[in-house]
């Protein structure tokens, strides 16, 4: 089976943890890895923390966390200007 990597978006609800976006990195962890390490937050996440993102591996249809960061919005911006940009780069090619 093949190894994929994510990076999801996690928002905190009065009901808990809600998903609201998922990043594909591809296959490659070194890669992902490279993009996840870019992000701007703060890697003591606790359950007080409004927003989560999320460096996941998808192997034989199982998730295994690698990852966890906590962000402020304006650093959830940045996140996604970073993703985007790290995305296309690797499109363009």
């Amino acid at each position: 089976m093949e190894t994929t990597f994510y990076i999801l978006l996690h928002l905190k609800t009065i009901d808990g943890h809600e998903n609201f976006g998922k990043f594909s990195m591809g296959n490659h962890k070194e890669t992902a890895d490279n993009i996840f390490r870019q992000l701007k937050g703060n890697p003591d996440v606790t359950d007080q923390c409004g927003l989560h993102l999320e460096f996941i591996e998808m192997h034989d249809n199982l998730p295994y966390n690698i990852k966890m960061l906590s962000c402020s919005l304006d650093q959830l911006a940045e996140n996604v200007k970073i993703i985007t940009k790290e995305t296309f780069k690797r499109f363009a090619v």
